[in-house]
């Protein structure tokens, strides 16, 4: 008798982990990029935010966007396709490639805001 089907004699990790970092993830990236928690990270409060930092943040956050919609993608994918969903290693697998694409995004929303901080 098998408690995961698929994984015999290995690890099980619950998808729920993976995709709750996924979520987590994503909500940071927003709150970051959209939410105004970089720009005031990097550039400063709204009375004394430097316009020329708020210009190279928004532009970081021009060159994340499409990495986030890239990791946002594949983790949908991953839960939306029976073929991939059924199979707990192609799930685990896309997951996690997803959680690292969120970071990715996350790093280049970081080093963007850094290089345009005066």
């Amino acid at each position: 008798m098998q408690a995961t089907p698929g994984r015999p004699n290995s690890w099980w990790i619950s998808p729920a982990i993976p995709t709750i970092a996924n979520c987590v993830l994503a909500a940071l990236w927003a709150f970051s990029a959209l939410g105004g928690w970089g720009a005031t990270a990097f550039c400063g409060e709204d009375e004394q935010r430097d316009p020329g930092c708020s210009a190279g943040f928004d532009d970081a956050v021009r060159a994340s966007a499409p990495v986030a919609v890239l990791a946002l993608a594949i983790a949908a994918t991953a839960w939306a396709l029976p073929g991939v969903r059924q199979k707990p290693d192609r799930l685990d697998a896309l997951l996690t490639v997803a959680a690292i694409v969120w970071v990715l995004a996350e790093g280049v929303l970081f080093i963007g805001g850094y290089l345009a901080k005066p």
